[in-house]
């Protein structure tokens, strides 16, 4: 076993990452913490189990394969590594994964005798529209490496209160909460990640939140298919990060509402 760790939030980065000349074993993060229930126990069984029925209704999964491909890598967090990398971007997604992991870091590593780092690039230079590490080739992502961040002990405080507010549904609380931080360390994309996030929990008065609004809008001007809406949301919203299968959760409640005919 290498003495270093890095957590991939994803396939996609994956695939380039592999070609790259950094030492260390590889885990791939497969969950989709910005969606579905959410507890604070991460750690605990009741917690990975309703996420595999969860995951497994919604998206066409069996819990065997869940098992195999998100929890079972999961045992790598536990392991006896020096270092260990979080690669998770900006948006929504990677950042409610990022909270789930450093939870799950808190639980079963001690954090002392750890150096853990985190790239999250919000840009890339030239490339205009940048949505993530899976636009990268190999040598671009050993240079996000070169300029990766360490989190401390802060950080990792920072970042329990954070999951603890998230999981909790409480988006009163939240908001103060991130109203008041002022300072956020090596962990800069955290804030608009979770204003991102109050968008959305939050109904407006034809009781639609933030991304149904902004789906319907979309809709509106005559897109009419899925892949002409994706294409149209991600271009003005990417700061949810969010893949086809999970803006279809919101399409379907819109089609639900008989508000959309796709």
């Amino acid at each position: 076993m290498s003495s270093i760790l890095h957590i991939l939030n994803g396939d996609s980065t994956a695939y380039s990452f592999k070609d790259t000349g950094l030492d260390g074993d590889v885990l791939v993060w497969r969950e989709v913490l910005s969606q579905g229930p959410l507890m604070e126990d991460i750690s605990s069984a009741a917690f990975w189990n309703a996420r595999s029925e969860w995951i497994s209704k919604g998206f066409n999964e069996t819990p065997e394969h869940y098992r195999e491909t998100v929890i079972e890598p999961l045992e790598k967090l536990s392991g006896p590594y020096d270092e260990i990398n979080l690669w998770f971007e900006f948006d929504l997604h990677c950042q409610a994964n990022m909270l789930g992991v450093m939870a799950m870091l808190s639980r079963q590593t001690d954090l002392s005798e750890r150096a853990i780092y985190l790239v999250c690039p919000e840009e890339y230079p030239g490339i205009e529209h940048f949505m993530g590490m899976g636009q990268l080739n190999s040598e671009q992502l050993e240079d996000l490496y070169d300029d990766r961040m360490r989190l401390n002990e802060w950080e990792f405080t920072l970042a329990a209160q954070a999951w603890k507010l998230y999981v909790s549904g409480d988006d009163q609380a939240l908001e103060k909460w991130l109203d008041e931080n002022t300072f956020w360390g090596n962990l800069p994309s955290l804030k608009a990640a979770l204003q991102a996030h109050l968008k959305r929990v939050r109904t407006n008065d034809k009781g639609l939140n933030y991304i149904e609004q902004t789906l319907l809008d979309i809709y509106n001007t005559g897109l009419d298919t899925k892949h002409s809406i994706y294409q149209a949301f991600w271009k003005k919203e990417k700061i949810y990060g969010m893949g086809d299968l999970e803006i279809d959760i919101y399409l379907n409640r819109l089609a639900e509402k008989k508000l959309i005919a796709l």
